[in-house]
């Protein structure tokens, strides 16, 4: 039976209230992370930082 190392976390943008949901790797980033990601409420790449559930 496979581990769970994966788990699902929800990405926040930090200029509007849209959400990316995805999965990433708890052994190889124990901490939250952040990402530059297309928010298409405001129509250009913001920083989306990692949020509780």
């Amino acid at each position: 039976m496979a581990s769970k190392k994966r788990e699902k976390i929800i990405l926040k943008s930090s200029k509007s209230h849209h959400r990316y949901h995805t999965f990433k790797n708890k052994t190889n980033t124990p901490d939250r992370i952040e990402i530059n990601k297309y928010d298409p409420f405001v129509r250009e790449h913001v920083p989306y930082k990692e949020s509780k559930k």
